[in-house]
C-alpha cells in the first residue's frame, strides 16, 4: 500500500514536472522573441536614424560644395577680367602711363603671385622707370621694390610654416677683393627625414640692378654606407625672384629657394627655404615618379599602424 502511494507521488510529480516544464519552455521562447523582437527594433531604429544622419551629413557636403564651387567659379572669372584688363596696359605699348603701368603691376603681383611669374615684368618696368625722365622715377622704383618685398616676405612667411629655413649675410666689400669669389657659411636643414647640406658660393654683385650671382651646392646623403649624392646649380637671385616661383627642384618632390633680403652698401642678407614641393606654385608639376613615391610612402604610413596592431 505504501508502496502504491510512493509510486502515484512520484508520477503524480513526473506529471507536474512534465507540464511545468512545457510551461517554462514556452515562457523562455515568449521572453526570448520578445527580446528578439526589441533588440531587432532598436537596431533597425539605430541605422535607421545613422542613415537618416549619413543623409542629412551628403546632403549639407553637396550643398557646401555647390556653393563654394559656385563661389570659385564667380572669384575666377573675377581674377580672369582682371587680370585681361590689367594684362593689356603692358601689351598695348604708349597706351599707359609709368604710373598706370606701376599700379597695375602690383594689383598682378597681390592677386597672381602664386601662379605667374611675374618676374621679366617686374624687371621690363624697372627698365622702363630707370630708362624714363619722369620726375617720379624714384618713387615709382620705390613701390616697384615695396611690392616685391612684400610679396617675397609673404611666400617666405608659409614656405618656413611648412619647411625650414637659414639667413646668411653677405660682405659685399670682401667680395670686390676676393678673386674667386665668396664662399657662404654652410647650413644643414631637415625636411620630412630627409637632411640636406647647402652651401652658398657668391660669384658676384650687380650693384646696378643689385643682384647676386650664386652657385648652390646641395648635398644628400644616401642609403650607401658614408655615400653622399651632391647637385650644384647656378643662378641669378634679386628682389624679383619669388621663392614659390623661382626655386631650385630636388629629389623626393621637394625645392629649395633662394630669398634675397637686402641689398645695401657693402653687404647683402639672403635667406634659403627649404620646403615641399606641394608648396611650389601652380606650374610647377611634379613628375610621375615623384607622384609614384609619395603614393608609396602614403601606403606605407597607413600600413604601419595595422601592423602594429
Amino acid at each position: 500500500m505504501a508502496e502504491e502511494k510512493k509510486r502515484d507521488f512520484w508520477a503524480k510529480l513526473g506529471l507536474v514536472l512534465q507540464s511545468g516544464g512545457g510551461l517554462l519552455t514556452a515562457i523562455t521562447v515568449a521572453i526570448l522573441g520578445f527580446i528578439g523582437s526589441n533588440y531587432l527594433k532598436d537596431r533597425e531604429s539605430t541605422e535607421t536614424a545613422y542613415r537618416e544622419r549619413m543623409q542629412a551629413i551628403e546632403t549639407n557636403v553637396r550643398i557646401y560644395t555647390e556653393l563654394m564651387s559656385r563661389r570659385e567659379e564667380a572669384e575666377s572669372a573675377l581674377r580672369k577680367d582682371m587680370f585681361v584688363s590689367m594684362i593689356q596696359t603692358f601689351l598695348k605699348p604708349g597706351s599707359a602711363s609709368l604710373d598706370e603701368k606701376v599700379l597695375n603691376l602690383e594689383l598682378l603681383s597681390y592677386n597672381f603671385h602664386e601662379s605667374l611669374n611675374l618676374k621679366p615684368l617686374f624687371v621690363h618696368i624697372d627698365r622702363q622707370i630707370r630708362n624714363s625722365r619722369d620726375p617720379e622715377k624714384k618713387e615709382y622704383l620705390e613701390r616697384l621694390q615695396r611690392v616685391a618685398t612684400e610679396i617675397a616676405r609673404k611666400q617666405l612667411l608659409v614656405l618656413e610654416g611648412a619647411g625650414a629655413t637659414f639667413d646668411r649675410n653677405i660682405d659685399l666689400d670682401s667680395l670686390k677683393v676676393s678673386s674667386g669669389g665668396l664662399p657662404v657659411r654652410e647650413g644643414t636643414l631637415a625636411l620630412d627625414g630627409i637632411t640636406r647640406s647647402f652651401s652658398l658660393f657668391i660669384q658676384e654683385a650687380d650693384e646696378t640692378t643689385r643682384e647676386l650671382k650664386v652657385r648652390l651646392e646641395v648635398r644628400t646623403p644616401t642609403d650607401t654606407l658614408g655615400g653622399v649624392e651632391t647637385s650644384s646649380v647656378e643662378f641669378w637671385v634679386g628682389f624679383f625672384d619669388f621663392p614659390v616661383i623661382d626655386n631650385t627642384r630636388l629629389g623626393h618632390d621637394q625645392r629649395c629657394a633662394v630669398i634675397l633680403n637686402a641689398f645695401e652698401e657693402g653687404s647683402a642678407d639672403v635667406t634659403l627655404a627649404y620646403f615641399p614641393g606641394s608648396y611650389a606654385s601652380l606650374k610647377e608639376k611634379p613628375y610621375y615618379q615623384e607622384v609614384v613615391q609619395n603614393l608609396m610612402r602614403s601606403n606605407q604610413m597607413l600600413a604601419e599602424p595595422r601592423e602594429a596592431e
